[in-house]
């Protein structure tokens, strides 16, 4: 149960802003929403249902909480503010029937898919240095000085980057998570992005309220926590920053080293959680 002693509410807000901010810190860094950790984090310290713990982590990211690590990003001018927003089109499409998905069947076998799909991802990130970059350098990648060019010119990849989005739209809604952790990825992968200017393009589609469809949904069956997600919110805005600080001062070879781990992290966690 909840802890509601005097003593406790105090320790629980504590929680709360330090769940928020590790969250943010990891959305700065990697250009997600910090869902993946705030969802988990509410069901095992604060005991909360998936579900609520879902409702409560959308309406915590439907604020511009990374609006400040997002500012960062486009200082260091790595954000293709274009795919930005077909990004965020396709997020808004996808994430009703995500939402209304979670709250009528068990999504365990897509967590399943979904996680061997980031382990394969996390795969390219990890690998023997020579051949990630080998690989890299077989095509030209999207980065902060022809992110510009990218944008204007190459419109057929536009399609592409709405598919991305509702895609993540989708999963966003199932799992109460922002987005980014399909996002940059898949700018990445698929579209060619370097690291920085997919996590920085990925935290600037999420400053949107996409969310929205989705928290609309969970609030009318009742499953979420305004007052808990509104210190999640104060968490995340903070951690989004220093993340952001922390990913653009590091070599890009390091970032992309972090980034596999952590999806290795989530893909396993996303597969036990499914067994």
């Amino acid at each position: 149960m909840r802890i509601e002693a005097n003593t406790g509410v105090f320790l629980e807000i504590i929680i709360y802003l330090i769940i928020g901010l590790s969250g943010g810190v990891l959305a700065g860094m990697f250009g997600i929403g910090g869902g993946i950790v705030i969802v988990p984090a509410l069901i095992f310290f604060l005991h909360f249902s998936p579900h609520v713990a879902n409702g409560t982590s959308l309406f915590s990211l439907l604020l511009p909480v990374g609006i400040f690590g997002a500012l960062a990003y486009y200082r260091a001018k790595l954000i293709d503010l274009r795919a930005a927003l077909w990004i965020d089109l396709g997020l808004f499409l996808g994430i009703s029937g995500g939402a209304l998905t979670a709250l009528s069947v068990s999504p365990n076998f897509l967590k399943m898919i979904y996680g061997v799909f980031l382990l394969f991802i996390s795969y390219r990130f990890i690998q023997p240095l020579e051949l990630f970059l080998s690989r890299k350098n077989s095509t030209k990648a999207i980065t902060s000085e022809n992110v510009a060019t990218n944008s204007v010119t190459n419109f057929d990849i536009h399609w592409k980057q709405l598919t991305i989005g509702l895609f993540a739209g989708v999963l966003s809604g199932l799992f109460g998570i922002g987005g980014g952790i399909v996002v940059v990825p898949a700018l990445t992968v698929w579209l060619g992005y370097d690291q920085k200017t997919a996590s920085g393009t990925s935290l600037a589609a999420l400053l949107l309220p996409v969310g929205l469809p989705g928290v609309l949904i969970y609030s009318h069956a009742g499953q979420f926590d305004l007052r808990s997600a509104i210190y999640v919110a104060l968490g995340l805005v903070v951690g989004a920053l220093l993340g952001a600080l922390f990913a653009i001062r590091m070599p890009s070879k390091i970032v992309d080293r972090f980034y596999g781990v952590f999806l290795f992290i989530v893909g396993v966690t996303f597969i036990t959680g499914a067994i």
